[in-house]
């Protein structure tokens, strides 16, 4: 009878075992999911919203950039976004200044720019040179052309819940979760990094609630940073459905990080050396071929979310021609301004140069001065 029980009970462990790798064979890896093919069928869209609107009798929407130095991937960026600019029949620009060039002078330019009805979206690419405050640079772009969505008005409306000019890069990422069916309703979400223009939007998309007027994903979401411990970040992405590496830093996310089935986004552009080719190659943020062996979904890098980015500049573009966050008495000043060419565009209200600013306030002091020394002379 021992003998038989004995002989059950390992038959019962050898097809225990048996089944576990079955299973375990059966896994398959994540679904990668091509920003590649998600931003052809934005630009077609974007193409068809454009040929809908010229037809109808408005002029053809117009990107002006604005490009400073003489940063490779910079140029390299830029020349994407003219390149789909021109692929859905939007017009552009690319203006080229030297890094030597003065904050002032960089103002003066995004301030001419502003007041031109024939510019609709407006961006300056980054970074700038150490000498130029980007905030600052950012800020002077009208809230109305600012395709990238870093004017502190456009953060705010979309902290908000309102409709505004989305930053490119996570509603991006927005769109490929969505588009993807990937569920954000209730779910633990992890973005790793806190910058202004990335992991903090993205965050904000992805936790904010899904009733308002710009609709979010009603998600649980964790945001980390350079001084969160590794460990920690570990402890928070085990229990992730949806991972957002945006941090900067080669293999930050690993498999030992992941639970099985999550998704896994990233958004991370490194380039490191290849020392089999000896060649630089661009990697993310995550360890692609680990995590996809337990994540559900993964974005490769390239070809992920880099193509998506340029697809929604687009689409802001759009936007900015056809006025929509404007108020109506906004709408109709810019309807005369663009039917009257000698007229000054007058969206919003516009910061005057800061070399005016200085000359108005040595003036003030001057006036000052003489008047104290008026005075004192009236005195004696």
């Amino acid at each position: 009878m021992a003998t038989l029980s004995a002989l059950r009970k390992f038959c019962q462990q050898s097809k225990h075992h048996v089944c576990s790798l079955h299973m375990s064979a059966s896994r398959q890896e994540a679904v990668v999911i091509s920003g590649r093919k998600l931003a052809r069928q934005i630009r077609e869209e974007a193409r068809n919203d454009v040929e809908q609107w010229v037809s109808t009798g408005n002029r053809r929407p117009h990107l002006s950039v604005v490009l400073v130095g003489d940063n490779a991937a910079s140029h390299s960026y830029v020349l994407n976004k003219t390149r789909a600019a021109a692929d859905v029949g939007i017009s552009s620009e690319t203006i080229l200044k030297p890094s030597c060039i003065s904050e002032d002078e960089l103002m003066d330019l995004i301030h001419k720019l502003n007041t031109d009805h024939r510019v609709d979206g407006l961006l300056v690419q980054l970074p700038l040179p150490e000498h130029i405050d980007e905030r600052c640079i950012c800020n002077a772009v009208s809230p109305g052309k600012d395709v990238d969505g870093f004017h502190v008005v456009n953060v705010g409306r979309m902290c908000l819940d309102q409709s505004t000019m989305l930053p490119a890069t996570p509603w991006g990422v927005w769109e490929i979760i969505k588009r993807t069916g990937i569920p954000t309703l209730g779910k633990n979400v992890v973005v790793a990094g806190r910058s202004k223009n990335v992991g903090m939007p993205i965050a904000m998309l992805l936790h904010s609630d899904g009733r308002h007027e710009r609709p979010g994903g009603d998600a649980t979401v964790t945001i980390s940073h350079r001084y969160t411990p590794k460990e920690q970040l570990r402890q928070h992405t085990r229990i992730a459905d949806i991972v957002v590496a945006a941090a900067g830093i080669p293999n930050l996310i690993t498999a030992d990080m992941i639970k099985e089935g999550a998704a896994v986004i990233d958004v991370g552009i490194n380039r490191v050396h290849d020392h089999a080719t000896g060649k630089d190659r661009l990697v993310g943020d995550v360890d692609f071929e680990g995590v996809r062996q337990k994540a559900s979904f993964i974005t490769p890098v390239p070809g992920g979310v880099g193509p998506m980015t340029v697809a929604m500049l687009m689409k802001n573009t759009i936007k900015a021609a056809k006025n929509l966050l404007l108020t109506p008495a906004e709408r109709i000043r810019m309807q005369q301004c663009k039917s009257d060419p000698f007229k000054e565009s007058l969206t919003f209200p516009q910061q005057e140069p800061r070399w005016e600013r200085e000359e108005k306030k040595e003036k003030f002091i001057f006036l000052v001065k003489l008047f104290f020394i008026l005075i004192v002379l009236l005195i004696k």
